[in-house]
Protein backbone atom coordinates (compact mmCIF):
# COMPACT_ATOMS: atom_id res chain seq x y z
CA UNK A 1 0.00 0.00 0.00
CA UNK A 2 2.86 2.47 0.57
CA UNK A 3 3.89 2.23 -3.13
CA UNK A 4 0.53 3.25 -4.09
CA UNK A 5 0.32 5.78 -1.84
CA UNK A 6 3.56 7.16 -3.05
CA UNK A 7 2.32 6.63 -6.63
CA UNK A 8 -0.57 8.34 -5.44
CA UNK A 9 0.94 11.72 -4.45
CA UNK A 10 3.31 11.51 -7.11
CA UNK A 11 -0.09 12.05 -9.55
CA UNK A 12 -1.93 14.24 -7.11
CA UNK A 13 -1.90 17.08 -8.99
CA UNK A 14 -3.12 16.22 -12.18
CA UNK A 15 -5.54 13.49 -10.47
CA UNK A 16 -6.94 16.54 -8.71
CA UNK A 17 -7.24 18.44 -11.82
CA UNK A 18 -9.21 15.26 -13.38
CA UNK A 19 -11.58 15.46 -10.47
CA UNK A 20 -12.59 18.87 -11.12
CA UNK A 21 -13.36 18.19 -14.80
CA UNK A 22 -15.40 15.46 -13.96
CA UNK A 23 -17.17 17.34 -11.44
CA UNK A 24 -17.35 20.20 -14.00
CA UNK A 25 -18.90 17.71 -16.36
CA UNK A 26 -21.77 16.36 -14.45
CA UNK A 27 -22.76 19.57 -13.10
CA UNK A 28 -26.46 20.64 -13.88
CA UNK A 29 -29.18 22.93 -13.46
CA UNK A 30 -30.91 20.14 -12.06
CA UNK A 31 -30.97 19.76 -8.00
CA UNK A 32 -31.44 16.54 -8.12
CA UNK A 33 -28.99 14.49 -10.50
CA UNK A 34 -26.25 16.97 -8.63
CA UNK A 35 -27.42 15.82 -5.50
CA UNK A 36 -27.25 11.89 -6.65
CA UNK A 37 -23.96 12.40 -8.85
CA UNK A 38 -22.38 14.24 -5.48
CA UNK A 39 -23.26 12.13 -3.42
CA UNK A 40 -22.03 9.36 -5.68
CA UNK A 41 -18.24 10.71 -5.83
CA UNK A 42 -17.83 11.21 -2.33
CA UNK A 43 -16.83 7.33 -2.57
CA UNK A 44 -14.80 7.39 -5.91
CA UNK A 45 -12.16 4.83 -4.64
CA UNK A 46 -8.52 4.69 -5.15
CA UNK A 47 -9.03 5.34 -9.46
CA UNK A 48 -6.96 2.76 -10.30
CA UNK A 49 -8.02 3.29 -13.81
CA UNK A 50 -7.07 7.19 -14.47
CA UNK A 51 -3.97 6.35 -12.56
CA UNK A 52 -3.09 4.01 -15.42
CA UNK A 53 -3.96 6.83 -17.45
CA UNK A 54 -1.94 9.34 -16.39
CA UNK A 55 1.17 6.76 -15.45
CA UNK A 56 1.17 5.59 -18.93
CA UNK A 57 0.90 9.62 -20.00
CA UNK A 58 4.27 9.85 -17.79
CA UNK A 59 5.96 7.27 -19.02
CA UNK A 60 5.70 8.17 -22.59
CA UNK A 61 6.11 12.03 -22.41
CA UNK A 62 3.72 13.51 -19.80
CA UNK A 63 0.49 14.74 -18.97
CA UNK A 64 -1.36 17.55 -20.65
CA UNK A 65 -5.52 18.71 -20.75
CA UNK A 66 -5.96 14.94 -23.36
CA UNK A 67 -4.41 13.36 -21.19
CA UNK A 68 -6.88 14.71 -18.41
CA UNK A 69 -10.16 15.03 -20.44
CA UNK A 70 -9.30 11.02 -21.44
CA UNK A 71 -8.91 10.12 -17.97
CA UNK A 72 -11.90 11.69 -16.95
CA UNK A 73 -13.86 9.84 -19.64
CA UNK A 74 -12.86 6.37 -18.70
CA UNK A 75 -13.27 7.24 -15.11
CA UNK A 76 -17.16 8.27 -15.91
CA UNK A 77 -17.40 5.53 -18.05
CA UNK A 78 -16.10 2.76 -15.88
CA UNK A 79 -18.42 4.59 -12.89
CA UNK A 80 -21.58 4.07 -15.46
CA UNK A 81 -20.63 0.55 -15.29
CA UNK A 82 -20.83 0.21 -11.75
CA UNK A 83 -23.96 1.95 -11.29
CA UNK A 84 -25.16 0.17 -13.92
CA UNK A 85 -24.47 -3.37 -12.55
CA UNK A 86 -25.88 -2.70 -9.30
CA UNK A 87 -29.18 -2.51 -10.56
CA UNK A 88 -28.55 -5.93 -12.24
CA UNK A 89 -27.38 -7.18 -9.34
CA UNK A 90 -29.09 -5.57 -7.20
CA UNK A 91 -26.57 -4.57 -4.93
CA UNK A 92 -27.09 -2.30 -1.96
CA UNK A 93 -23.89 -1.57 -0.60
CA UNK A 94 -20.17 -0.34 -2.54
CA UNK A 95 -17.63 0.14 -0.57
CA UNK A 96 -19.23 -0.14 2.55
CA UNK A 97 -21.65 2.98 1.46
CA UNK A 98 -25.64 2.62 -0.33
CA UNK A 99 -25.77 2.39 -3.77
CA UNK A 100 -27.55 4.75 -6.15
CA UNK A 101 -30.30 2.44 -6.69
CA UNK A 102 -30.48 1.32 -3.63
CA UNK A 103 -31.21 5.01 -2.27
CA UNK A 104 -32.86 6.07 -5.00
CA UNK A 105 -34.57 3.12 -6.68
CA UNK A 106 -33.56 1.39 -10.18
CA UNK A 107 -35.16 4.05 -12.41
CA UNK A 108 -32.92 6.97 -11.37
CA UNK A 109 -30.03 4.60 -11.16
CA UNK A 110 -29.84 3.66 -14.45
CA UNK A 111 -30.98 7.20 -15.68
CA UNK A 112 -27.31 8.98 -13.61
CA UNK A 113 -25.55 5.81 -15.09
CA UNK A 114 -26.63 7.02 -18.38
CA UNK A 115 -25.71 10.48 -17.73
CA UNK A 116 -22.32 9.35 -16.82
CA UNK A 117 -22.21 7.54 -20.49
CA UNK A 118 -23.05 10.52 -21.96
CA UNK A 119 -20.49 12.73 -20.31
CA UNK A 120 -18.01 10.69 -20.69
CA UNK A 121 -18.69 10.71 -24.52
CA UNK A 122 -18.28 14.36 -24.45
CA UNK A 123 -15.18 14.52 -22.45
CA UNK A 124 -13.83 12.27 -24.86
CA UNK A 125 -14.42 14.58 -27.74
CA UNK A 126 -12.99 17.35 -25.89
CA UNK A 127 -9.60 15.57 -26.52
CA UNK A 128 -9.70 16.11 -30.41
CA UNK A 129 -8.21 12.68 -30.68
CA UNK A 130 -10.04 10.15 -32.99
CA UNK A 131 -8.19 7.19 -31.56
CA UNK A 132 -9.72 8.24 -28.07
CA UNK A 133 -13.20 8.48 -28.82
CA UNK A 134 -12.85 5.48 -31.10
CA UNK A 135 -11.86 3.72 -27.98
CA UNK A 136 -14.92 4.73 -25.85
CA UNK A 137 -16.88 3.29 -28.16
CA UNK A 138 -15.00 0.17 -28.62
CA UNK A 139 -14.72 -0.21 -24.69
CA UNK A 140 -18.36 0.32 -24.16
CA UNK A 141 -19.14 -2.81 -26.78
CA UNK A 142 -16.18 -4.60 -25.00
CA UNK A 143 -17.61 -4.13 -21.32
CA UNK A 144 -21.25 -4.87 -22.48
CA UNK A 145 -19.98 -8.21 -24.28
CA UNK A 146 -18.29 -9.15 -20.90
CA UNK A 147 -21.33 -8.93 -18.54
CA UNK A 148 -23.03 -11.07 -21.23
CA UNK A 149 -20.51 -13.71 -21.38
CA UNK A 150 -20.51 -13.71 -17.51
CA UNK A 151 -24.31 -14.32 -17.78
CA UNK A 152 -24.04 -16.86 -20.32
CA UNK A 153 -21.71 -18.59 -18.61
CA UNK A 154 -23.62 -18.81 -15.54
CA UNK A 155 -27.04 -19.90 -17.43
CA UNK A 156 -24.96 -22.58 -19.28
CA UNK A 157 -22.85 -23.94 -15.95
CA UNK A 158 -20.00 -23.31 -17.84
CA UNK A 159 -16.95 -24.51 -15.57
CA UNK A 160 -14.20 -23.56 -17.89
CA UNK A 161 -10.88 -21.31 -16.72
CA UNK A 162 -10.64 -20.39 -20.09
CA UNK A 163 -13.70 -19.14 -20.89
CA UNK A 164 -13.50 -17.40 -17.63
CA UNK A 165 -10.38 -15.41 -18.35
CA UNK A 166 -11.50 -14.16 -21.75
CA UNK A 167 -14.86 -13.05 -20.01
CA UNK A 168 -12.27 -11.16 -17.10
CA UNK A 169 -10.50 -10.20 -20.47
CA UNK A 170 -13.39 -8.08 -21.94
CA UNK A 171 -14.88 -7.22 -18.94
CA UNK A 172 -12.01 -5.62 -16.84
CA UNK A 173 -9.06 -6.03 -18.90
CA UNK A 174 -10.39 -4.19 -21.81
CA UNK A 175 -10.60 -1.15 -19.55
CA UNK A 176 -7.17 -1.64 -18.50
CA UNK A 177 -5.80 -1.67 -22.28
CA UNK A 178 -7.72 1.47 -23.12
CA UNK A 179 -6.10 3.57 -19.99
CA UNK A 180 -2.76 2.54 -20.89
CA UNK A 181 -3.52 3.37 -25.24
CA UNK A 182 -5.30 6.60 -24.17
CA UNK A 183 -2.60 7.89 -21.72
CA UNK A 184 0.11 7.22 -24.08
CA UNK A 185 -1.69 8.19 -27.28
CA UNK A 186 -2.44 12.05 -25.75
CA UNK A 187 1.08 11.89 -25.16
CA UNK A 188 2.41 11.57 -28.44
CA UNK A 189 3.68 8.10 -28.65
CA UNK A 190 3.39 5.99 -31.46
CA UNK A 191 1.41 2.62 -31.77
CA UNK A 192 4.41 0.56 -32.11
CA UNK A 193 6.15 1.96 -28.93
CA UNK A 194 2.58 1.30 -27.06
CA UNK A 195 2.35 -2.26 -28.15
CA UNK A 196 4.11 -3.96 -25.25
CA UNK A 197 2.29 -1.78 -22.23
CA UNK A 198 -1.10 -2.75 -24.00
CA UNK A 199 -0.06 -6.40 -23.02
CA UNK A 200 1.07 -5.60 -19.72
CA UNK A 201 -2.32 -3.73 -19.26
CA UNK A 202 -4.32 -6.29 -19.78
CA UNK A 203 -2.04 -8.64 -17.60
CA UNK A 204 -2.42 -5.76 -15.16
CA UNK A 205 -6.39 -6.05 -15.75
CA UNK A 206 -6.60 -9.98 -15.28
CA UNK A 207 -5.14 -9.82 -12.24
CA UNK A 208 -7.41 -7.08 -10.88
CA UNK A 209 -10.27 -9.23 -11.63
CA UNK A 210 -8.92 -12.39 -10.34
CA UNK A 211 -7.96 -10.60 -6.91
CA UNK A 212 -11.21 -9.20 -6.83
CA UNK A 213 -13.09 -12.25 -7.09
CA UNK A 214 -10.77 -13.87 -4.28
CA UNK A 215 -12.62 -10.84 -2.30
CA UNK A 216 -15.61 -12.98 -2.16
CA UNK A 217 -14.02 -15.83 -0.77
CA UNK A 218 -14.02 -14.10 2.82
CA UNK A 219 -16.07 -11.66 4.65
CA UNK A 220 -15.05 -8.36 5.16
CA UNK A 221 -17.57 -5.25 5.69
CA UNK A 222 -15.91 -2.88 3.61
CA UNK A 223 -16.27 -4.63 0.36
CA UNK A 224 -19.74 -4.22 0.45
CA UNK A 225 -20.82 -7.69 -0.27
CA UNK A 226 -21.02 -10.75 1.67
CA UNK A 227 -18.95 -14.25 1.26
CA UNK A 228 -20.06 -16.08 -1.57
CA UNK A 229 -22.11 -13.14 -2.88
CA UNK A 230 -20.98 -13.97 -6.53
CA UNK A 231 -22.14 -17.81 -6.15
CA UNK A 232 -25.64 -16.24 -5.62
CA UNK A 233 -25.45 -14.70 -8.63
CA UNK A 234 -24.12 -17.38 -10.41
CA UNK A 235 -21.06 -16.57 -10.84
CA UNK A 236 -18.20 -19.26 -10.38
CA UNK A 237 -14.62 -17.40 -10.03
CA UNK A 238 -10.70 -18.60 -10.61
CA UNK A 239 -10.26 -20.37 -7.06
CA UNK A 240 -13.70 -22.64 -7.53
CA UNK A 241 -12.88 -23.52 -11.35
CA UNK A 242 -9.54 -24.57 -10.05
CA UNK A 243 -10.88 -26.65 -7.07
CA UNK A 244 -12.93 -28.50 -9.59
CA UNK A 245 -11.32 -28.68 -12.56
CA UNK A 246 -12.15 -32.09 -14.66
CA UNK A 247 -8.60 -33.59 -13.27
CA UNK A 248 -10.64 -33.00 -9.69
CA UNK A 249 -11.72 -36.46 -9.03
CA UNK A 250 -14.00 -37.80 -5.79
CA UNK A 251 -17.41 -38.13 -4.68
CA UNK A 252 -17.70 -34.52 -3.45
CA UNK A 253 -16.11 -32.86 -6.44
CA UNK A 254 -18.33 -34.65 -8.55
CA UNK A 255 -21.43 -33.73 -6.23
CA UNK A 256 -20.11 -30.04 -6.18
CA UNK A 257 -20.29 -29.55 -10.22
CA UNK A 258 -23.53 -31.40 -10.02
CA UNK A 259 -24.70 -28.51 -7.60
CA UNK A 260 -23.50 -26.07 -9.59
CA UNK A 261 -24.86 -26.76 -13.06
CA UNK A 262 -28.28 -27.26 -11.03
CA UNK A 263 -27.94 -23.36 -10.19
CA UNK A 264 -30.61 -21.89 -7.23
CA UNK A 265 -27.99 -22.31 -4.51
CA UNK A 266 -29.18 -22.14 -0.78
CA UNK A 267 -27.07 -20.25 1.54
CA UNK A 268 -25.47 -23.89 2.92
CA UNK A 269 -24.91 -24.78 -0.20
CA UNK A 270 -22.63 -21.87 -0.89
CA UNK A 271 -20.70 -22.26 1.96
CA UNK A 272 -19.60 -25.60 1.40
CA UNK A 273 -18.39 -24.35 -1.90
CA UNK A 274 -16.69 -21.43 -0.31
CA UNK A 275 -14.77 -23.85 2.00
CA UNK A 276 -14.20 -26.77 -0.51
CA UNK A 277 -12.67 -24.12 -2.86
CA UNK A 278 -10.52 -22.76 -0.01
CA UNK A 279 -9.67 -26.37 1.46
CA UNK A 280 -8.48 -27.63 -2.47
CA UNK A 281 -6.04 -25.15 -3.21
CA UNK A 282 -8.30 -22.81 -5.13
CA UNK A 283 -6.69 -19.29 -3.12
CA UNK A 284 -3.26 -20.53 -3.68
CA UNK A 285 -4.10 -21.43 -6.99
CA UNK A 286 -5.61 -17.80 -8.08
CA UNK A 287 -2.40 -16.18 -6.48
CA UNK A 288 -0.28 -18.57 -8.43
CA UNK A 289 -1.78 -17.27 -11.47
CA UNK A 290 -1.45 -13.51 -10.87
CA UNK A 291 2.40 -13.76 -9.97
CA UNK A 292 2.62 -15.58 -13.06
CA UNK A 293 1.06 -12.67 -14.94
CA UNK A 294 3.17 -10.40 -12.41
CA UNK A 295 6.00 -12.19 -13.91
CA UNK A 296 5.59 -12.01 -17.74
CA UNK A 297 4.80 -7.90 -17.10
CA UNK A 298 8.02 -7.55 -15.65
CA UNK A 299 9.53 -9.15 -18.83
CA UNK A 300 7.83 -6.63 -20.62
CA UNK A 301 8.88 -3.94 -18.79
CA UNK A 302 12.77 -4.74 -18.75
CA UNK A 303 12.51 -3.73 -23.00
CA UNK A 304 11.53 -0.13 -21.40
CA UNK A 305 14.95 1.97 -20.18
CA UNK A 306 14.85 2.38 -16.54
CA UNK A 307 12.91 4.95 -14.89
CA UNK A 308 10.92 6.47 -11.88
CA UNK A 309 7.80 5.53 -13.86
CA UNK A 310 8.59 2.25 -15.14
CA UNK A 311 9.58 1.46 -11.38
CA UNK A 312 5.97 2.80 -10.71
CA UNK A 313 3.86 0.34 -13.09
CA UNK A 314 5.69 -2.25 -11.14
CA UNK A 315 4.54 -1.04 -7.80
CA UNK A 316 1.07 -0.96 -9.20
CA UNK A 317 0.77 -4.31 -10.21
CA UNK A 318 2.74 -5.91 -7.01
CA UNK A 319 -0.15 -3.09 -5.35
CA UNK A 320 -3.21 -4.69 -7.47
CA UNK A 321 -1.87 -8.32 -6.03
CA UNK A 322 -1.23 -7.28 -2.43
CA UNK A 323 -4.22 -5.29 -1.33
CA UNK A 324 -6.33 -6.19 0.80
CA UNK A 325 -9.80 -4.29 -0.55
Amino acid sequence: MQHFDHILSRLSPELDRMNTIIRTSLATPNALMNQIVESYLTTKGKQIRPVLVMLSAKFFGGVNDDTLYAGAALEMLHNASLIHDDVVDETALRRGVATVNATWGNHLAVLVGDFFVSNALAAGIRTGHLAVISALSDLGKELSLGEVDQICNAREHNLDERSYIDMIRKKTASLFINCMRMGAQTAGADDQSIAPMTEFAEKLGIAFQIRDDIFDYYHDPRIGKPTGNDLREGKVSLPLLYALRPEAKGDEADELRAILRRGDLSEAEISRLVEFAKAHGGIEYAFDYMRRLQSEALEILSQYPDSDWRQAFADLFEFIIARTR
